[in-house]
């Protein structure tokens, strides 16, 4: 194959054997700086146009001729007709410049994942979370090498809590007052917003100096939905049409401290968007405009929305919009986009709506909270979301094979459930040694109970009779005068198939701080509610603490064989002095005992003072063998709760109890309270002895044993649910991850999700044989008390 060329001083054509050959052709003929114009394959080689860089940018200043020609002595050149316009060669150019940079980039990204794979599981995080690519790589961009998948989420979390804006100051807001407006498109929830605000400003300060207006005269019933909203808060509402109607109701309502304006919804892309802006910033009196943005809408919607209502008016020389309010948070998939947009335009997130409860689901925008449910959102088809999976370019005779898919469903399932764990505990032992380290220094059984988790595996001997050492220990350390108990049953399931036995077990309470100190288990017994205290051989004096008042018979039995006891009582019981200076029922009492000296507390959210009174009253008499039998004197206790600010009650709380109890009557109010914290330990303790059963030895011996082992982790899972430092927050987080449960920021996590959680992180602590020299399990032996 022959070589082609025509050419002159600033343009070429060549056709060659080979694309080496022609380019090399090229060079030689224009210099190394020639731009190529097309590149083709012909029947008689590799066809390339070229020209100078000079030529190009002369072509483009004459962009008003059809084509550029120039004469030479043995050829002629003629630009493509591809480019026969300057314009269009220079558009040419730059998208293939773009596209270069953007394969450069991709080749630049690529090789920064290979060398770092957490940047990469980030980013994919990022975007399956509803983030932009650009946020997101720009979030990465400053990620330290060396990080795990939680290190580097909790930088990409921190980074988000900087950048995104919030109102800072909710009371500032409410002080200054103001007219408001809530803008946004149709169905955004503007109307269920404002009745939501409206309330929290009722609250804040009264009806009187609210009021409400719309300016819907489209939708049916707008007017009537908010009319019913005022009249069940007592503000009154108004309706406007157009701007003059506008500057007439605002100088009407000049004397409220706070208007909330309902706007009529309207497309971002209705041309209508501007004329409403423009109708509220015209007004005399300024009007703050608040976006809505639905948090289940795509980002690039919520983009054009954003630029929509915050420039629609620009023109007009209108103000701002002052900021956001996130709607329909509860039905979002993907809500990183709803950051993504606040962050972008910098708009403030005033407030969070979840919901449809007025006032209920509202609630200021909170950073952390914002930040940590973008990543706790969980869609159970992400069908628009790919990932490597979904890009399988395997041929379709494979990828229908009924067998294949069958075994890589197993596959997917079993890698989804290993994935789930190791990513709860932030894929590296040394976070996982961090997080038993934290258990195992917080004083609360975690390593007894791992000692004994691990000798439940192998061999049962010897359970109880160390347990039973334990809990005397636990008691001897961590109580004061007496230990309180709570007795009660449990069904367990035995070792024959289908059969359900109760179980009699206790646990056992520190009169100091009400946390459980250890438990104990009698076995399948059906024995009253004191009938083995005689086989428990206690350190110290048990307290028994009963739900309800027991019937006087039995506290004369109780009483002959001196055993202490405290229940809660009603405010219906009657009861008699026994100085005999009254006789009437425990509600009556408290308008005529002394209370002691009040302690501010907190009560259901409101500044409130504490008191109690303590009285020695007896009980009706009762007939016994024929005669009329009088209870010994009891010791009555009673809290009273009264609101700070007016002195009127809030509750009353009335124990009764043995007189032969050695506490205050300060102390003794408190421990209603800790039986109702302690009283899951009976529902828990069944979850346990069923988890237990894995991999356990069997026969009934075994069966019992386990009893006491659950009796362990239970008392561990109560006293982790009760703690209140740090270190104990982020280890209920890591175990309610290890569950599959979602962690909810301001609620406590119940007990059975702990629960399951623990014997998770047991069963990987043993899997991954992680050595944490701090977390190591010491023989069973009492925990050391400070």
């Amino acid at each position: 194959m022959n070589t082609n060329m025509e050419a002159n001083t600033t343009s070429c054509r060549v056709v060659a054997p080979s694309s080496r050959e022609a380019l090399r052709l090229v060079r030689e003929k224009l210099g190394p700086d020639a731009i190529v114009l097309s590149n083709k394959v012909t029947a008689q080689g590799v066809e390339i146009v070229a020209a100078l860089e000079e030529a190009v940018t002369a072509v483009a200043l004459t962009a008003t001729q059809a084509a550029v020609s120039t004469p030479a002595p043995t050829a002629s050149f003629t630009l493509p007709e591809a480019a026969s316009g300057g314009a269009a060669v220079l558009r040419e150019i730059h998208s293939m410049r773009g596209m270069i940079e953007e394969q450069l980039a991709g080749i630049a990204w690529s090789s920064a994942q290979r060398r770092d794979p957490v940047r990469g599981h980030l980013l994919r995080t990022l975007l399956g979370a509803g983030f932009s690519a650009r946020l997101s790589k720009d979030l990465l961009v400053d990620l330290p090498t060396g990080q795990s998948y939680s290190g580097g989420l909790a930088y990409v979390k921190a980074a988000l809590a900087r950048q995104l804006p919030v109102l800072e100051n909710e009371d500032a807001l409410m002080d200054e007052g103001g007219v408001y407006a809530l803008m946004g498109p149709t169905g955004v929830g503007k109307t269920t917003t404002t009745a939501k605000l409206a309330a929290r400003c009722v609250m804040r300060f009264g009806p009187e100096k609210l009021a409400l207006v719309t300016t819907d005269s489209y939708r049916v019933g707008a007017y009537e939905q908010l009319r019913i909203y005022g009249q069940i808060l007592g503000v009154s509402v108004h309706a406007v049409k157009d701007a003059a109607d506008l500057e007439l109701v605002l100088a009407e309502l000049r004397d409220k401290h706070m208007v909330l304006i309902d706007t009529v919804g309207m497309s971002q892309r209705d041309r209508a968007v501007t004329d409403q802006i423009a109708m509220l910033c015209s007004a005399s009196r300024p009007v703050r405009r608040l976006l809505l943005l639905n948090a289940c809408s795509h980002g690039d919607t919520l983009n054009e929305v954003v630029q929509a209502y915050r420039h629609g008016g620009q023109d007009a020389g209108t103000q701002d919009l002052v900021g956001c309010i996130f709607t329909k948070v509860d039905e979002a998939t993907h809500p990183g986009a709803l950051l993504d947009m606040a962050i972008r335009h910098q708009l403030p997130v005033h407030y969070v709506s979840s919901g449809q409860k007025v006032p209920e689901h509202l609630a200021l925008g909170d950073r952390q909270l914002l930040v940590d449910s973008v990543f706790q959102a969980r869609s159970a088809s992400a069908l628009f979301v790919p990932g490597e999976a979904d890009l399988d370019e395997r041929p379709a005779a494979l990828r229908n094979d009924p067998e294949l898919r069958a075994a890589e469903a197993v596959s997917e399932r079993l890698r989804a459930r290993c994935q789930q764990l190791i990513r709860a505990l932030t894929h590296n032992a040394q976070e996982l040694a961090s997080s038993a380290a934290a258990l195992s220094g917080g004083r609360i059984g975690f390593d007894e109970t791992r000692s004994l988790w691990r000798q439940l595996q192998n061999d049962t001997a010897g359970i109880a009779g160390a347990l039973q050492s334990l809990a005397c220990a636990e008691i001897a350390a961590g109580c004061g005068r007496h230990v309180l108990l709570l007795d009660g049953e449990t069904s367990l399931a035995s070792e024959k198939e289908a059969e359900v036995v109760a179980h009699r077990s206790a646990v056992l309470l520190s009169d100091r701080t009400g946390l459980p100190v250890a438990a104990w288990h009698d076995g399948p017994t059906a024995a009253g509610p004191t009938g083995s205290t005689a086989q428990r051989d206690f350190p110290k004096p048990a307290v028994h603490l009963l739900a309800c008042m027991p019937e006087a018979v039995l506290i004369d039995q109780w009483q002959t064989a001196a055993h202490r006891w405290a229940a809660c009582a009603k405010a219906s019981l009657r009861v008699t002095a026994v100085d005999g200076s009254f006789t009437d029922t425990l509600g009556k009492l408290t308008a005529v005992l002394p209370f002691g000296e009040a302690q501010a507390i907190t009560f259901r959210g409101k500044a409130a003072l504490v008191s109690v009174a303590d009285v020695m009253v007896s009980l009706r008499p009762y007939v016994k063998s024929g005669t009329c039998a009088r209870v010994a004197p009891l010791r009555c206790v009673i809290r009273r709760v009264v609101d700070a600010a007016s002195g009127r009650p809030m509750t009353h709380s009335y124990l009764v109890a043995s007189a032969g109890i050695h506490a205050t009557a300060q102390q003794m109010s408190q421990w209603p309270a800790w039986r109702a914290a302690a009283e899951p330990y009976f529902r828990l303790l069944g979850q346990a002895h069923a988890q237990l059963a894995d991999g356990a030895p069997s026969g009934e011996r075994a069966c019992l044993q386990r009893a006491w082992v659950a009796g362990q982790v239970c008392t561990t899972v109560l006293r982790l649910q009760q703690a209140s430092l740090p270190w104990a927050k982020t280890a209920r987080e890591v175990l309610t991850q290890l569950a599959g449960r979602a962690v909810r920021g301001g609620r406590p996590v119940p007990g059975p999700v702990l629960l399951e959680g623990l014997d998770k992180f047991l069963v990987l602590l043993e899997a991954l044989e992680t050595d944490v020299a701090t977390a190591s399990p010491r023989p069973l032996r009492a925990a050391a008390h400070s």
